[in-house]
């Protein structure tokens, strides 16, 4: 076994087994500096939560690299924290999950990305705002990243991509499930060319938790998110509130301020009212060269 296979696989094992929230388990194995270490202090340790009989742990790692060999053989990378490829931006966010599986391939300027979200009953004009703002984003050397839902999501998706850019789908379900179902071949397609991207076990279903936690880490990967139509009770409203929780800079559609919420979110730091796509990449830039944002 290898070291970096060692690695995993003990990681595989720490949060199959672990009672901590999984962003627990990210700051502790960083801070350990390695998924070994921290399962054996877990286990081992004075302080370790963890009971283990020493012939069970082989018997659950020995599942966890077996685990880990048919994922790889069905295209499912994993990238843990301790990982070079794991994704650059989502590393500097506090609740950042310990490892996510992916499919297709992430680059290093998927860095310079910016998520672009909104309401799956989305209305004409909703749509088209999302597909502008992804063509231009595209055309300016922006990675694209939503969330792979109706409306407005499958807008932006599709525009990066027949505009020949990439985009990248973090998903609220295991990756080897399709959610909705109508969207399992813009799914394929995107893992095509870019990445699809999830936090959770391969063969995980929808829940009502999973999406707000889809939402925390589809704003870590991005540098700024863009709220393009949304309600009151939309996941894009729960996005913009980690975005900022994030450091992460949330750009709204002017449309958007007719609605309450928005003119409260629109009040608060860090949040950026917008009248055109150009006008966007503009600010971006802005903020990056004074170093606000790094990509």
């Amino acid at each position: 076994m290898t070291t970096a296979l060692a690695e995993t696989t003990a990681l595989v094992v720490l949060l199959r087994i672990g009672g901590r929230p999984w962003s627990e388990y990210a700051g502790l194995v960083e801070e350990r500096g390695s998924a070994v270490t921290a399962l054996e202090e877990e286990i081992h340790g004075h302080q370790g939560s963890l009971f283990v009989q020493p012939e069970h742990l082989e018997e659950l790692i020995a599942s966890a690299a077996a685990e880990i060999a048919s994922w790889q053989a069905r295209g499912i990378a994993l990238l843990t924290v301790l990982d070079p490829g794991y994704p650059e931006n989502l590393r500097g966010v506090h609740d950042r999950p310990p490892l996510v599986f992916a499919a297709g391939a992430l680059q290093p300027h998927d860095a310079r990305s910016i998520a672009v979200i909104g309401a799956r009953a989305a209305s004409s004009g909703g749509l088209d705002a999302a597909r502008e703002l992804a063509a231009h984003l595209v055309a300016h050397g922006y990675t694209v990243v939503s969330g792979l839902a109706a409306g407005i999501d499958t807008a932006a998706h599709t525009a990066a991509l027949d505009r020949k850019g990439r985009t990248i789908a973090v998903i609220g379900t295991g990756l080897g499930r399709a959610y909705p179902p109508q969207n399992a071949s813009l799914q394929r397609r995107i893992a095509g060319t870019g990445a699809v991207i999830s936090q959770f076990w391969p063969g995980a279903p929808p829940s009502r938790r999973s999406f707000p936690m889809r939402n925390a880490v589809m704003s870590g990967m991005a540098l700024g998110t863009v709220v393009v139509e949304a309600s009151e009770r939309s996941g894009a409203r729960t996005q913009a509130r980690l975005a900022l929780a994030h450091g992460r800079p949330v750009f709204l559609l002017r449309s958007l301020l007719a609605q309450p919420w928005a003119r409260e979110c629109a009040a608060r730091g860090g949040t950026h009212v917008i009248g055109s796509p150009a006008e966007l990449t503009t600010v971006v830039e802005r903020l990056t060269s004074a170093g606000a944002l790094t990509a």
